[in-house]
């Protein structure tokens, strides 16, 4: 289970650099704020998650001892 909660986190930290990206580029573009503010709001949910998943691992591999 330990495992699987790894690649999930991975997943979950890749999908938020690549909305983090996609937010800049909007950003750099001169791009509408409402899309900058979804993709904001989108990249801290998938970072809450990803943070989650971490912790979640830690606990089920015992914190890496």
């Amino acid at each position: 289970m330990g495992g699987f909660t790894y690649i999930l986190a991975i997943v979950f930290m890749v999908a938020t650099a690549l909305v983090l990206i996609r937010g800049l580029w909007n950003l750099l573009r001169g791009g509408s704020g409402s899309t900058s503010n979804k993709l904001m709001q989108m990249r801290v949910a998938l970072q809450a998650i990803a943070v989650a998943l971490i912790m979640l691992t830690l606990w089920l591999t015992g914190g890496g001892r």
